[in-house]
């Protein structure tokens, strides 16, 4: 989301993890809405990293916290597909809308959640829970390093970038 008042450009990226990420950019130029754009870009991607990693630890969350539920099955969603999908636009992603006037604001709106399967089961339960708490509690694991990881990287890239700016 990009406001502008003045000459004054700020840009705001957010994710349903509750990070919000906003870069105050004094611009005089007119290359104002090229370079908001660009530092939208190149945000884009960790952005939609992060709001993936933190669906997928809610669903691992589910997983674990139902394990003792007779006939739950475990479910999770293939990450990399998920976010080629978010990133491309494709899919599960973004979905275009259409205008039937000239005056409408070109938009997108979110096709929903990610595509959840059900995870195969490893050993066989008498009341037909799926669960395995050592395969969830890894993946868990797992997803929460990548997910710190990628708040490290973000973090160095907004502070690469504030750097950049700095006159």
């Amino acid at each position: 989301m990009f406001v502008q008042s003045d000459s004054e450009a700020v840009a705001s990226s957010s994710c349903r993890c509750g990070m919000s990420i906003a870069l105050v950019l004094i611009i005089t130029s007119s290359e104002e809405t090229i370079l908001v754009g660009k530092l939208d870009s190149t945000l884009f991607v960790e952005q939609q990293a992060l709001t993936l990693r933190a669906n997928r630890q809610q669903v691992l969350a589910g997983n674990i916290a139902n394990a003792d539920t007779p006939h739950y099955q475990a479910r999770d969603f293939d990450f990399a597909a998920a976010l080629k999908n978010a990133v491309t636009g494709r899919g599960e992603g973004r979905l275009h809308l259409t205008t039937t006037s000239a005056r409408h604001f070109q938009g997108s709106a979110e096709a929903g959640a990610v595509r959840l399967m059900y995870r195969q089961a490893s050993q066989a339960s008498a009341d037909g829970n799926t669960v395995n708490m050592d395969v969830e509690r890894a993946q868990f694991a797992e997803n929460a390093i990548h997910y710190e990881a990628g708040m490290s990287f973000l973090s160095g890239k907004v502070k690469t970038l504030l750097a950049a700016l700095q006159p």
